[in-house]
């Protein structure tokens, strides 16, 4: 519709009488646009964005006209037109309204069109909506032929002025600030029913000042003799409902942040105002509207923590673990949403990133307790899941630390500052956890062993670097310790501590539980019914776990540094085990050449070699088996066979019931003297050390070689005291029990080794026990 034409001089009473009924008519919808769009919101926003309710208003302002075309809506003027306008009146006409429109718009062509959402449910365009250039009136017909327009009245400077800087800040995104002005109360107080109509239409200022009204008018009424508490539940109810609706917006904004930032416009006004009212003693209402704002905050964020998917560790073995994935993806999803737009729909002052981020925190914590404590078992990698979360994810770039949500995430905003209690709770229970699950692989070690070689005779076939002969357990073992420390060390360093405790000290339960089971499963290879090759496996298999144990604490050794203590004993007690087998070798050895030994220091053995024979002969068995050892351990035991086959013979010669006499002596002494070179020779090829066990030979025939007791002097019995200190007495009484018949004479040589005894000390004598074997 083109505009009117401005009347350039005086067009007659007619004229003036019809300005002047239009100046009255424009004056009375001014009246009114002010009364209604005083309630607009005094945050400088823009009236383009009012709710459905304010334009409902002025449309009850308005002639409806059903049967008349509605006319066209006028484009507002560009902003440098708009800004001649509120110079002032100097581009005015006659009138005052020659500045007020563009010619360039007064054509219906080419006119943009405004969209619906400018229009109330008349269908006629808002004043509001229009930002103060409305048309004269809806009743004006688009007639060329049809008679002179009235004159707008134009608006005063300031108005336009204020209108204009409104309409700037909501089209070029600029941020609340901090100040505000409220709209004027109502002239009188409006009913409740209004004040909840007003609530329900997301009316938030509008409501509040007629609450406010009605408030005061409440206060006033209680010195009436009608004052009624239903009033005072009302006025309750409608702050209640004030607060509910404000939550509503809250937590909506939280999913659609860019749908309602006028409305938090006026959440922030509300939040402020009763914020300063309660600073100032003037509290009426519930108070508190900040923290409430807050939890309508974490609620609205604790609705997006519960949309994360969550599966069940019956369809998803993994369910945890991409549970908290996603999570982690959605909290910065939403903080990047609440960086670009919902800062902006608050004051400052609200610190509105802040108090997101730290609502986050809240939500977080309380749903970790709940996953802890919830219906789910959990598993040692859903423990390690949540506190890879809470160690690593949560504070790392993953999460709080991502770039998108920088610069506004400061470091003292990404702690969780998860309740201790409930950190140590997650980290002992995951420390039990991996306690299981290295228990279950131990004793899974152990079921590998009995079933794939014990039960099936079956040699181990593994060798380590130098050929030696080896179980797999070891290395299992090795690897299995070295993968849970390096997941829990990827959480903690105080967490890798404790894990590596817990690997030591199962371990050391193992290797007891492992001896046990090996012995009581494989007592058949060496019972009487086992043949030749079932000795042969029985010692094979003790070579190989002397070996391997040996082995498990070289690579146990590697964690001295991060457990001294627990390392220590655990090779305490893998030195135990490996001397166990060692002792059972040596003992099934002592049990094999057993009926040999009986056959030694007889009558028969002064003749005859066959039970000498037979004892070497197993030893050498014994030792060529042994020969899979590695080269510490085999030292150790040639040295152990040394001491206890010397035991066995000597042992012979002290509990024989025969006795030498006359030239049979000599023949003993020269038949002892002869294998103990025998056996000093065989022991020497094996490289054993022990060899002060040599001379022993020597000293024993030179006893028995004497024709008369009495020629036993110091010079015989000493040597034999400083290389055997443990010589005693009784020893000395079985050597010459077994060299012929008692005699008087026999009393004073054991005087004279009590005697020699009692005035020489030896320095062997702590180190060499010998006859002390020999019981």
């Amino acid at each position: 519709m083109a505009n009117a034409a401005v009347p350039s001089g005086g067009g007659g009473t007619s004229e003036m009488a019809g300005a002047d009924k239009s100046r009255k008519k424009r004056s009375s919808i001014s009246s009114s646009f002010r009364a209604v769009a005083g309630v607009l919101s005094p945050d400088n926003s823009s009236p383009f964005e009012r709710g459905t309710s304010v334009r409902r208003s002025w449309a009850s302002l308005l002639p409806k006209r059903k049967d008349t075309p509605l006319t066209p809506p006028l484009t507002p003027l560009p902003d440098q037109e708009v800004t001649e306008v509120t110079e002032g009146s100097k581009g005015r006409g006659q009138n005052g309204n020659a500045g007020y429109f563009s010619t360039s718009h007064r054509g219906k062509k080419n006119r943009p069109a405004l969209p619906p959402s400018f229009r109330d449910d008349t269908g006629v365009t808002s004043p509001v909506d229009k930002g103060f250039f409305f048309l004269r009136g809806t009743s004006m017909r688009k007639k060329k032929e049809a008679a002179k327009k009235e004159p707008l009245t134009p608006l005063p400077d300031e108005e336009v002025a204020a209108e204009v800087t409104r309409v700037k800040e909501v089209t070029q995104g600029s941020r609340v600030t901090d100040s505000y002005t409220l709209p004027p109360p109502p002239i009188t107080a409006p009913s409740v029913l209004e004040v909840k109509n007003l609530i329900d239409s997301d009316d938030l200022l509008v409501a509040l000042v007629n609450l406010l009204s009605l408030r005061e008018e409440f206060v006033r009424q209680q010195g009436a003799p009608e004052a009624s508490p239903v009033e005072l539940m009302d006025l309750h109810l409608l702050y209640g409902a004030l607060r509910d609706k404000m939550a509503a917006i809250v937590r909506q904004s939280s999913a659609l942040p860019a749908c309602n930032k006028e409305l938090l416009v006026q959440v922030a006004r509300v939040v402020q105002e009763e914020e300063r009212r309660e600073g100032q003693g003037q509290a009426g209402g519930l108070g508190g509207w900040r923290e409430a704002w807050r939890e309508a905050v974490r609620s609205g964020v604790r609705g997006l923590l519960q949309g994360v998917h969550l599966d069940t560790p019956e369809h998803n073995t993994s369910w945890l673990a991409v549970h908290l994935g996603l999570l982690g993806k959605a909290i910065v999803e939403h903080l990047e949403r609440v960086k670009a737009e919902l800062q902006d729909s608050y004051p400052p002052a609200f610190h509105v990133f802040d108090t997101y981020v730290g609502e986050w925190h809240v939500v977080v914590r309380e749903h970790l307790s709940t996953l802890v404590t919830g219906q789910h078992t959990l598993q040692g990698k859903d423990f390690h899941a949540l506190l890879n979360f809470i160690c690593n994810q949560y504070e790392g770039e993953s999460v709080m630390g991502s770039e998108r949500l920088q610069p506004e995430m400061g470091a003292e905003l990404k702690s969780l500052a998860l309740n201790k209690m409930l950190l140590d709770k997650i980290k002992d229970r995951y420390c039990h956890q991996l306690q299981v699950e290295v228990c279950g692989h131990l004793e899974g070690v152990l079921r590998v062993e009995r079933e794939c070689l014990w039960e099936k005779k079956v040699k181990p076939k593994e060798r380590d670097d130098h050929g030696h002969l080896l179980s797999t357990f070891p290395m299992d073992i090795a690897r299995m310790v070295a993968e849970v420390r390096k997941s829990a060390g990827a959480l903690s360093t105080d967490l890798q501590q404790r894990i590596t405790h817990i690997c030591l000290q199962e371990i050391q339960s193992f290797t007891t539980q492992f001896v046990s089971k090996f012995f009581g499963c494989n007592t058949h290879l060496v019972s009487p019914s086992a043949d030749l090759l079932d000795h042969c496996l029985w010692v094979t298999y003790q070579t190989a776990y002397i070996n391997s144990f040996s082995n498990l604490g070289e690579h146990m050794e590697g964690y001295r540094s991060c457990s001294p203590d627990q390392v220590t004993q655990l090779s305490g007690k893998l030195r135990e085990v490996e001397l166990t087998l060692k002792q059972a070798l040596l003992k099934q050895l002592k049990k094999d050449i057993n009926p040999y030994t009986g056959g030694l220091m007889t009558k028969s053995w002064l003749s005859e070699d066959e039970d000498f024979d037979e004892l070497t002969e197993r030893v050498k068995n014994l030792h060529q088996l042994c020969t899979e050892l590695t080269h510490t351990h085999r030292q150790d035991f040639v040295k152990e066979l040394h001491l206890l086959v010397s035991v066995e013979y000597v042992s012979a010669l002290v509990h024989s019931s025969y006795s030498c006499k006359g030239r049979k002596n000599q023949q003993a002494a020269q038949r002892l003297q002869q294998q103990w070179g025998q056996l000093n020779k065989l022991f020497q090829s094996m490289e054993s050390t022990e060899e002060w066990l040599h001379p022993l030979g020597e000293h024993l025939s030179r006893i028995l070689v004497q024709k008369n007791e009495n020629n036993i002097s110091d010079n015989i019995l000493m040597p034999l005291l400083k290389d055997f200190p443990d010589f005693s007495e009784k020893h000395l009484l079985a050597v010459l029990r077994f060299r012929g018949n008692w005699s008087p004479v026999r009393v004073v040589v054991l005087q004279r080794l009590t005697r020699l005894k009692a005035t020489h000390t030896h320095r062997h004598w702590d180190k060499r026990t010998f006859f002390t074997h020999i019981q």
